[in-house]
């Protein structure tokens, strides 16, 4: 049985942590990495197969350390991270996989990219 977007991103939510500016606000210039998870067509075409639309392909390819579009932030599994991105539900869905993937602590932003850009948080360049 095929089930919803909304499925996806409840099960996502049951098991990362949701922050908001506030608390983003509060821990810049500590430890922790914050992560665009706005997925670029480029990552998951051509790379991938099916990663298209899914955070996985996405964030594989960026933790594969072999790989010539690997992120450096991403070679520590204890790497503190923060995730946002155009929605919510994509960076919940991201920080449940980067969980999956064996980082230790990662964190959704819920606001999405709204919040984000309106709060004027830093973006990855």
């Amino acid at each position: 049985m095929a089930r919803s977007l909304s499925d996806f991103v409840n099960a996502a939510l049951q098991t990362v942590e949701e922050v908001d500016c506030g608390w983003v606000e509060s821990h810049l210039g500590t430890d922790w990495v914050i992560l665009d998870v706005r997925e670029p067509d480029e990552f998951a075409e051509g790379h991938l197969p099916g990663s298209l639309n899914f955070p996985r392909g996405f964030l594989e390819v960026r933790a594969d350390l072999q790989h010539p579009k690997k992120d450096e932030r991403l070679a520590n599994r204890n790497q503190k991270i923060v995730c946002y991105c155009g929605g919510g539900h994509r960076s919940a869905l991201a920080a449940k996989t980067l969980l999956e993937m064996g980082f230790a602590d990662v964190r959704s932003m819920a606001g999405g990219w709204t919040s984000w850009a309106n709060q004027n948080l830093p973006k990855e360049k």
